[in-house]
């Protein structure tokens, strides 16, 4: 595919030889003589001058290059849409696997394809064009729109309801049991029945082994165009936004509300029954404890603003110093 027709296709302004012949797409170390690369962080500028790649995807920012440029608003999504260009993920045929157990209630659309060892339970109805790998559980009763893709040992447990175009990778759980339980007079522990169920809205994807728990009562809700990470846990009766990104190791507990475009970096903690706004940023491995209003960038544990963090934990540093400078001060006004 040469350069031109990538750039007419990514509605790009081109730069440079629109004949050169593209075979495929790398990063900028790795890229060859016939790939495509891409600079989106001004901090990897200088790779630029060194990189083999035949042609480069640029904001209009960063000026003229060496090599064939294609100038984008948006230069990583415009990567992202080039390499659709070159790769697509193998799709299975349509039909159901010998090997796989389909309840005779169950219901599914045209073009579905069930890989083998995956169990589908009664009443369960799915939308066209469903992609369950091998060994995918759809528990009874569950509702799943259209164009899903559940990989390897993902499961979806009873009554659920599943948007259109949702992406469940390997091992991801939608639907277990929220950690319910009643401590009795002798301090065992009685376990709630989990009634509720989860809710998961069009275009959501669920990386591997995360886990979101049903409701006691009610839902557990997740919004439309949210991308959960691996290892996350979502609490019994949460609900989270429109296109929030919830990254790797992240805890949220029971019935905390998170607002849309919020993101949770990597092993952020967050108690339950609280509220965080829309557009809240929390930094990797914070704990948050309090209710944060829109729009806010929290840090630390307990988190609080992000600023002041950045300011504590430059004194933090200081800290010997500061008491070496005290215990010093305190012995000079002891003499006096």
């Amino acid at each position: 595919m040469n350069l031109q027709d990538i750039a007419k296709t990514l509605s790009c302004e081109l730069a440079g030889d629109g004949r050169l012949e593209i075979t495929g797409v790398a990063g900028l170390e790795e890229a060859r003589p016939s790939e495509l690369t891409f600079l989106s962080n001004p901090r990897y500028a200088r790779q630029v001058e060194t990189t083999r790649a035949g042609a480069i995807i640029v904001g209009r920012e960063a000026g003229p290059q060496r090599i064939p440029a294609l100038v984008s608003a948006n230069p990583y999504l415009d990567f992202a849409r080039a390499l659709e260009l070159f790769y697509a993920p193998p799709r299975p045929r349509p039909g159901i696997h010998p090997a796989a157990v389909v309840a005779a209630t169950a219901v599914l659309g045209e073009g579905a394809s069930v890989g083998p060892y995956a169990v589908i339970g009664e009443r369960v109805k799915i939308g066209r064009n469903a992609v369950l790998h091998p060994h995918v559980t759809i528990y009874e009763g569950a509702e799943i729109g259209d164009d899903f893709c559940a990989h390897s040992h993902a499961v979806v447990r009873e009554f659920c309801r599943i948007g259109d175009r949702v992406i469940l990778q390997n091992g991801a759980i939608v639907g277990a049991d929220g950690y319910g339980f009643a401590r009795r007079a002798d301090g065992t522990h009685h376990k709630i029945p989990q009634a509720g169920i989860v809710i998961v809205e069009d275009d959501v994807e669920i990386q591997a082994h995360t886990c979101i728990d049903r409701a006691a009562v009610g839902e557990t809700r997740i919004g439309r165009g949210s991308k959960i990470d691996n290892l996350v846990q979502i609490g019994h009766a949460c609900r989270v936004g429109e296109n929030a990104i919830i990254c790797s190791q992240a805890g949220i507990a029971g019935s905390t509300t998170l607002g849309s475009n919020v993101v949770l970096a990597g092993q952020v903690g967050i108690i339950n029954h609280l509220n965080i706004g829309d557009g809240v940023l929390v930094t990797a491995q914070s704990g948050v404890g309090h209710d944060v209003p829109a729009g806010q960038k929290i840090s630390g544990a307990p988190a609080f603003d992000n600023a002041a963090w950045l300011r504590a934990v430059a004194v933090f540093q200081k800290l010997p110093e500061i008491a070496r400078t005290l215990r010093r001060l305190e012995r000079e006004k002891a003499g006096d």
